[in-house]
């Protein structure tokens, strides 16, 4: 089987997801291309799993300082550009489109009739998940964005819904240091992080940001983004302070790593994963960089790990079952392995 997986690269949640996903598709012998949009080539980094992948601009949002930038987002993004990267991708060498939230792959398996799956945290909103009332646009942007007759959505729990849980890769136990704490606040100022943390000099704060090297400010270590640099980091910390993105948090709530996040203002996603997140009792959320919120989180006790299931074997197995099973049985079979 011939494979186009397309992935969204606003953020690394996509990424990770992906990377989690790959090595039980790649057992299977399915021959994979990928295509990746909404940051420039330039921005990816530790891309050497998905051999040579194409970038498309796609679509992206623009932040400032953790506030999404209407007029700017629009002026980013180039719609003509967009709409003609949808028809020039022609998709009659491949059996199946995976799409995870990417939606120049999603749109031309639409219009070329290409059976197409989606698998993001952002299927899972069509069901009865917590979430915000009102956002009738985000919810209409989130519908349209990626479209796909099949879709698998992934939750921090069931809800009683059709979702799956977390889709990440192999955790590794590290040494839980309680007085370490990992910051990673992609769309944030680093000046604006720096300032939050630098008060608490009893704590050894790891952030990652976009640097060219280490920079070490006493108690403050700036690094450059890694994969591997960071999940080395995230094993032993005692917390996690992000913005609310569904992937690290999903990563850190399986690590056994307490929470402080502050969502995107304006996000509708991220806000909804606020309201998901206290549902189940596992985080606290600030509005805006809060130093009297920290404090009172730096003290909070450890939290236990959370046992998700393994989710990249069934699924893989199940996107290429050609008489896969409706998306409600598969769900309910990986959580009973909770």
């Amino acid at each position: 089987m011939k494979v186009l997986y397309g992935v969204q690269g606003t953020g690394n949640g996509h990424l990770s997801r992906t990377r989690a996903l790959l090595p039980a598709l790649q057992r299977a012998g399915v021959d994979i291309d990928f295509v990746f949009s909404g940051r420039e080539r330039k921005d990816f980094f530790d891309m050497q799993d998905f051999g040579d992948f194409k970038v498309l601009d796609g679509l992206t949002l623009v932040y400032n300082r953790g506030r999404l930038q209407v007029i700017k987002t629009i002026l980013a993004n180039k719609l003509f550009r967009f709409i003609a990267d949808i028809w020039r991708l022609r998709l009659n060498e491949y059996d199946l489109v995976i799409s995870d939230f990417e939606p120049i792959t999603a749109w031309s398996a639409k219009l070329q009739g290409v059976p197409c799956i989606a698998l993001s945290h952002q299927c899972a909103f069509a069901y009865e998940i917590p979430k915000l009332k009102g956002h009738w646009l985000s919810k209409m942007i989130m519908k349209i964005f990626a479209p796909s007759k099949t879709a698998v959505g992934f939750h921090y729990h069931h809800f009683n819904q059709p979702v799956l849980p977390p889709l990440i890769g192999a955790q590794g136990k590290g040494k839980r240091i309680k007085n370490k704490i990992v910051v990673y606040m992609g769309f944030e100022a680093l000046d604006d992080i720096i300032e939050l943390v630098r008060p608490f000099t009893d704590y050894e704060f790891q952030i990652f940001a976009k640097v060219d090297k280490q920079i070490q400010f006493d108690h403050i270590t700036v690094n450059p983004v890694s994969h591997q640099a960071f999940h080395q980091q995230l094993k032993n910390c005692a917390g996690v302070i992000s913005n609310a993105g569904f992937e690290l948090s999903s990563e850190a709530l399986s690590y056994g790593k307490k929470l402080l996040i502050k969502p995107l203002s304006g996000q509708y996603e991220q806000l909804c994963n606020i309201i998901a997140l206290k549902a189940i009792g596992r985080a606290t959320s600030m509005d805006q960089l809060d130093q009297k919120i920290l404090a009172e989180w730096l003290e909070q006790p450890a939290v236990e790990p959370i046992a998700y299931p393994e989710v990249a074997p069934p699924l893989a197995d199940w996107i290429l079952n050609p008489k896969r099973p409706d998306i409600r049985t598969l769900s309910k079979s990986i959580w009973a392995n909770a």
